[in-house]
């Protein structure tokens, strides 16, 4: 008998999609790349992200049927999702159930996020949930994206074997987690897959993370550059971090673990000159201050956002990590055959494009 799911809101099947309750998820046959393939009902937790909404467009355009389960409203309520939150796990093993593949996307991952406790309330004990959640259901196949956060603060070349070494609050929660899930395979090796995807620093159109914002910055001319910028960065194009995701669909029962990047890694003025010459200018900033002087900066600025309680964009944290080199090896997405389907340069000036030269673009 095929499966079937009690509660239906929220599917799209084969890029349609289908409202109300009650509604089955009988599973059709679709075509994928001129081969006729049964359909799956994947579920995103915590799909209504940056990763996930690209994530359920990139799946559903394949033909695949996908249910959208996230605590945030940032729709209109009209069906297209179910609203649940991690850490209700009655209600999270309600909304999963007759999935065949589970993305767990959802998670807290600013730096100063308040309290820290929702560190581990959502993104570990959301873990330990959604994993009951698949002991209860027979669900088999789980896809964590965790970060690179879980390596130290100063990378260079990491690779997936490397220690880690996490030296945040997010970072520590993430490896928990992926503990958690990791658990949750070996009690039934033979049959479950768990495939965790760290992602680097992830970028594209609609994004307002911290490649947003040194766009933002050289847009605007009031971009100074801190050190040399000899250090050099690895970066993940929303796009590509989605084709992944998607690729690994194909990978069987055990534990898979991967970086992932977009090479080559750039150097800070590398990547500043590429940003500038999108913009039509003249590469090779001729202001720049010394490291010791823009952390000094930074501390003023920690100690006027406690004072005032309010949120700066300038920290001694953040002048550490713009000044830092975190490179990861992805050597390993390669050894199962993927290709990243736009190059990162290609990347940069898309979402540049889109940003600032099309509608997207906000002064």
């Amino acid at each position: 008998m095929p499966r079937r799911s009690r509660i239906a809101t929220g599917i799209f099947l084969c890029g349609r999609q289908v409202l109300g309750l009650g509604v089955s998820t009988e599973r059709k046959s679709c075509k994928d790349d001129g081969k006729t393939r049964a359909m799956a009902l994947v579920s995103l937790v915590g799909g209504m992200g940056f990763i996930g909404s690209r994530l359920a467009s990139d799946l559903s355009a394949r033909g695949d049927a996908v249910r959208i389960v996230d605590a945030a409203v940032t729709r209109n309520d009209d069906g297209q999702y179910l609203r649940v939150d991690v850490r209700d796990r009655h209600a999270l093993a309600a909304s999963i159930d007759g999935s065949d593949v589970i993305y767990s996307l959802a998670a807290v991952h600013r730096d100063d996020i308040k309290p820290a406790s929702l560190y581990d309330e959502v993104n570990v004990l959301g873990a330990v949930n959604l994993c009951d959640a698949c002991r209860e259901l027979g669900i088999l196949r789980i896809v964590f994206t965790s970060s690179v956060a879980v390596y130290s603060l100063v990378a260079d070349e990491l690779s997936e074997d490397s220690t880690t070494e996490p030296s945040s609050a997010y970072g520590s929660s993430k490896l928990r987690a992926e503990q958690v899930y990791r658990d949750w395979q070996a009690e039934e090796p033979n049959s479950r897959s768990l495939v965790i995807v760290r992602p680097t620093v992830v970028f594209g159109e609609g994004n307002r993370g911290n490649v947003y914002q040194l766009f933002r910055q050289i847009w605007s001319r009031r971009f100074v550059m801190v050190g040399n910028g000899r250090n050099r960065k690895s970066m993940a194009y929303v796009g590509n971090v989605s084709a992944f995701l998607v690729h690994v669909l194909g990978l069987g029962a055990g534990v898979h673990t991967f970086n992932y990047v977009d090479g080559p890694d750039l150097s800070m003025e590398e990547l500043v000159d590429t940003i500038l010459i999108a913009f039509g200018r003249q590469p090779k900033l001729k202001v720049r201050i010394p490291y010791v002087f823009g952390y000094l900066i930074g501390v003023v600025c920690d100690a006027v956002a406690a004072a005032s309680n309010r949120r700066l964009p300038i920290s001694a944290a953040r002048i550490r990590k713009f000044r830092s080199t975190t490179t990861f090896s992805a050597q390993r997405t390669k050894s199962i055959g993927f290709q990243p389907p736009t190059s990162l340069r290609e990347a940069l000036l898309k979402t540049i494009k889109h940003e600032f030269f099309g509608s997207a673009r906000s002064d």
